[in-house]
């Protein structure tokens, strides 16, 4: 998987040098590749903004210098992704989606965005990472990338994905909670189930556990029934 990033800040993903990331990027798993846009500029000072026609506040990323950086890095198997929090929220699916494409070009804008021209020639999808606005998007990018990488091949073992929030062999609940040494922490020991060896029993268990933890942190991805169960659930243990 190739990660080619279209930015005006490449000094922003110092971040993704480290831990899971750094160990599949020496593995060549994955190469993160920094484009400047800046670098495209015909400016002698290198401007790469300029005003927005019809007024307002802020200035605009040109057309031409992201043009010219998005044609450095392009094949005919590149899928171009433009952050942005127009665009549809960022999930588990659009990840393992994504992880399946052979490269990313991801696109960051700055300031008050990016010229729409440019952005309806170049870009296959926009994707935020919540409901909210930064002042750029490098940081959506490495969230991107670091979510994303997690579901190709090799990065991680497959255990490792499957067991966690959103998985789809959990019906994309929340992950359940999880316990190590020392079996008593603070008053607090360790659900005794968890060390039974019954692992059907452990199973329900940790079933029961995600569609609570759903139940009270992300009530919206619950249907009916799930909260049914839960709510009966909560009953019986009160």
């Amino acid at each position: 998987m190739k990660f080619d990033v279209l930015t005006l800040f490449p000094e922003m993903f110092e971040p993704l040098k480290y831990s899971i990331i750094e160990r599949a990027v020496e593995k060549n798993l994955i190469n993160i590749n920094l484009i400047n846009i800046r670098d495209f500029s015909k400016d002698k000072h290198k401007h790469v903004d300029d005003t927005p026609y019809g007024g307002g506040a802020g200035m605009l990323i040109r057309p031409d210098v992201v043009y010219d950086a998005y044609n450095s890095v392009k094949t005919e198997k590149s899928k171009v992704i433009y952050l942005s929090p127009k665009g549809k929220v960022l999930n588990q699916t659009i990840a393992r989606n994504l992880a399946k494409e052979e490269h990313l070009i991801l696109l960051c804008g700055h300031y008050e965005g990016i010229d729409q021209r440019v952005l309806d020639e170049i870009v296959d999808e926009e994707i935020s990472i919540g409901d909210y606005v930064l002042t750029g998007g490098e940081l959506p990018a490495m969230v991107l990338i670091d979510t994303v990488s997690r579901y190709v091949k090799g990065v991680l073992s497959e255990d490792s994905t499957k067991e966690e929030s959103f998985a789809e062999q959990h019906e994309n609940l929340l992950e359940y909670p999880a316990y190590t040494r020392p079996l008593e922490f603070r008053g607090k020991t360790v659900p005794q189930i968890l060390s039974s060896g019954n692992h059907q029993e452990i199973e329900k268990w940790r079933k029961e556990q995600s569609l609570i933890m759903t139940y009270k942190n992300r009530p919206e991805l619950l249907n009916e029934e799930q909260k049914a169960e839960v709510e009966k659930l909560l009953q019986n243990n009160s």
